[in-house]
């Protein structure tokens, strides 16, 4: 019999990743857990890449959906939507973006991608500017201000993108500042860069933490820094929350409000956990900058009434049991009991993060050399002892990714925290 790996290596693209030498087929999940077509059982700390926010299976999503498909499954924003109205005004109320409207899609890259529209359109130029080391998504404008070659497969784009310093703390040339130094720095590196571009710029698109680039970020208020140069230029700033959303972080229920002294973006996007898995992405802006596209637009898909209300069914769930609290308790334990591990670990160069949203970098022992294959090492590890965790990047995906569900237990993050423990001690 042909396995599903041969079969799926015949009619998906190459390009398509895999994890592991033996790729899993996820059959089911609960709670923190998945199962395997052999029956193996999965503590997940990467839910599905940050979109398994809540938990597997939680059943107020799966009966919001269940009860949805059995009214009506799908009929477009050309019409009213009960579920999609009711998500957009919690959402908009939500981002701290004041007159806030909200365009629902299908995915984070969509709405990166509409969002550069809207900054784009609204400003009448196609300059933007972007992080070093970011990821922004997979359609051709996204790809275009991707400052992460792993993850950029062509150079062609209908933007000028000019790359900012500041999405990694501990790398590249301000790495030994302090961070007041830092932020004073990249504030430096901003304002010549906008005094070498032609005309206007039209905004700035930034993750508070970078996610494919392997959880890095800068000191708190760059952002902050970086918007009072903006504004005086009239630039727009756009946040992309797509993987620091909903209370990931702990700290704060967006990214952005680590950066806040300079005010709310103008922008936002948002994806992945709001739908816990199902497909849901989205831009947030005032009612000025969203309401300026002076051109028809609708969206088939996005903001259909099934993935609405499960994401209705999951902000309630994640407001109700406070689970942005969670991930600041438990998450402050795993990343410290991460980073003793760490400090007796050669390979280990970093523990980094905030809540549940945490990164391992792996070096070359005795070196500041990146070493994806120590990474892939501890993810094969890993998952021999139990345990799902991702990887990424931007010096050769040397980051182990850990961004559980938001529900994980005291119990379960001490649980992940041991296989990692002998995961890193093996390789």
């Amino acid at each position: 019999m042909t396995s599903l790996y041969d079969r799926h290596r015949a009619v998906i693209p190459d390009w398509v990743a895999l994890y592991y030498k033996e790729p899993v087929e996820i059959t089911h999940g609960e709670g923190r857990h998945v199962w395997d077509a052999d029956g193996n059982r999965y503590l997940d700390f990467f839910g599905g890449i940050l979109t398994t926010m809540t938990a597997h299976a939680l059943p107020e999503v799966t009966k919001a959906v269940s009860e949805q498909a059995g009214r009506i499954v799908h009929s477009s924003t050309l019409y009213l939507n009960r579920p999609m109205v009711e998500l957009a005004e919690r959402i908009a109320t939500l981002s701290g973006i004041p007159d806030a409207r909200v365009f629902f899609t299908t995915s984070g890259t969509e709405a990166n991608d509409t969002a550069l529209l809207l900054a784009t359109g609204y400003r009448r130029s196609n300059q933007v500017l972007a992080m070093r080391n970011s990821y922004h998504g997979r359609s051709f404008s996204a790809v275009g201000i991707t400052g992460n070659r792993g993850w950029s497969p062509t150079s062609l784009s209908p933007l000028q993108t000019l790359y900012v310093h500041g999405g990694v703390r501990t790398r590249g040339p301000y790495a030994q500042l302090s961070d007041a130094q830092f932020i004073e720095a990249c504030v430096a590196d901003l304002e010549d860069i906008l005094g070498q571009t032609r005309g206007s710029v039209a905004a700035l698109i930034a993750e508070p933490i970078q996610g494919v680039g392997g959880f890095t970020s800068p000191p708190d208020g760059l952002y902050a820094a970086f918007r009072e140069v903006l504004s005086r230029h009239g630039i727009l700033w756009i946040a992309d929350e797509v993987q620091t959303g909903w209370g990931r972080t702990g700290e704060h229920f967006w990214g952005w409000q680590a950066h806040a002294d300079s005010g709310p973006p103008d922008m936002l996007t948002f994806a992945k956990g709001i739908g816990n898995g199902m497909s849901i992405g989205g831009v947030v802006a005032s009612a000025e900058v969203m309401n300026s596209l002076d051109a028809n637009s609708i969206s088939t898909f996005g903001g259909s009434p099934v993935t609405m209300a499960a994401g209705i069914a999951n902000l309630s769930y994640l407001l109700e049991h406070d689970l942005q609290g969670n991930a600041r308790r438990v998450g402050g334990l795993l990343i410290e009991r991460l980073r003793a591990i760490g400090a007796g670990i050669a390979a280990v160069r970093e523990v980094r993060g905030r809540g549940l949203m945490i990164g391992i970098e792996l070096v070359k022992p005795g070196t500041d050399e990146a070493n994806p294959q120590a990474a892939s090492a501890v993810l094969e590890a890993a998952r021999e002892g139990g345990l799902l965790i991702g990887k990424g990047g931007g010096h050769n995906t040397s980051v182990l990714r850990i961004a559980p569900p938001l529900s994980l237990t005291v119990s379960e993050a001490e649980e992940g925290a041991e296989i990692l423990e002998q995961a890193l001690y093996n390789v």
